[in-house]
């Protein structure tokens, strides 16, 4: 299995600096605010190209939702059917006219600054792949439940970055902005719909330098509708996540590969566990808890792990 190929633009003048694509699909409740995030930020359109990429949604009018938002100034596609969230990512690489590209979930959310800090950190850094910054995650009524750890307290280019991003998700779609350029080296998203982002962030750091901010710019948005949400009910995304550490583990240097395996393996098996609490304590449905459960000490069978699941099980026979 390879990565889709991301035609270049050989023959495109006057080309944005930007282009933010948004694929959408049965998201519509969070969709305006989306866009009026970007909107918001706008340099105009000789700098900035603005599409939505609508995967055949079902909930709404999404042209007329756009249109009547973005008053003429976002783009719209519609795929002819529903083509599932990897190819309709690769769609919006593929329109993408501008040198950077941000992928922006039609669920999430950019704060003021966000693009005018990542133009700064592209020019400052010519040599980079990749810049992001510091976000939060939202539930669905946009309140903050997370603050993601940062990764430092200056902006700059990471040190280190590739066996940091190997070793554990940090990154989220909102929040990082990669060279058209990159995509056309390296290909698009592949593989699974769990973690295929994961994968990708280690193979830019396997080949470009990324650079990033401290600033909290950006908004990821858990809610049950989720693609996140929907493969924690089945515990495919602790399937996905396995295929994506082989996959990784490919990325690094052979006297890291162990090292990065046990790292990666034991951090996902730790927010599994996490997950299935949630799961139990939301739901309590006890087959759904049980196959997170068990997918997360497939992946990592330690000690911890086990006295993990137990206070779950615990939880569970005693209805707590």
């Amino acid at each position: 299995m390879q990565p889709p190929q991301i035609k270049p633009l050989t023959s495109l003048d006057n080309r944005p600096l930007w282009s933010v694509m948004i694929p959408a699909y049965n998201c519509a409740h969070f969709l305006p605010e989306t866009l009026r995030s970007v909107l918001a930020q706008d340099p105009g359109e000789n700098v900035m190209q603005i599409q939505v990429v609508d995967d055949a949604s079902t909930d709404t009018d999404v042209k007329s939702l756009v249109e009547e938002i973005g008053k003429g100034r976002i783009e719209y596609f519609r795929q002819p059917q529903n083509v599932g969230s990897l190819k309709n990512f690769e769609t919006c690489i593929n329109l993408a006219r501008g040198h950077i590209i941000h992928l922006l979930h039609g669920d999430d959310c950019v704060k003021p600054g966000y693009y005018e800090k990542m133009t700064s950190l592209f020019e400052q850094h010519p040599q980079i792949g990749a810049a992001f910054s510091a976000y939060h995650f939202i539930d669905d009524k946009g309140k903050v439940i997370w603050i993601n750890e940062p990764e430092t307290d200056e902006e700059g280019i990471l040190e280190n970055w590739l066996l940091k991003i190997a070793k554990k998700q940090r990154v989220q779609y909102c929040s990082i902005a990669v060279k058209r350029s990159v995509y056309e080296h390296l290909g698009g998203y592949y593989g699974v719909h769990y973690g295929e982002d994961w994968e990708m962030w280690t193979r830019i750091a396997a080949h470009y330098p990324v650079a990033y901010s401290p600033l909290v710019l950006a908004e990821y948005r858990m809610h049950p509708l989720s693609i996140s949400s929907t493969s924690f009910k089945t515990a495919k995304n602790i399937r996905d996540i396995r295929w994506v550490i082989n996959a990784i583990e490919k990325l690094v240097p052979e006297k890291n590969k162990m090292e990065v395996r046990k790292a990666a393996s034991k951090s996902y098996a730790q927010y599994a566990m996490y997950i299935a609490e949630a799961l139990w304590r939301n739901t309590r449905n006890r087959k759904i808890t049980h196959l997170q459960v068990k997918e997360a000490l497939k992946l990592y069978a330690g000690v911890s792990m086990f006295f993990k699941a137990a206070k779950i099980y615990a939880r569970m026979v005693i209805g707590r």
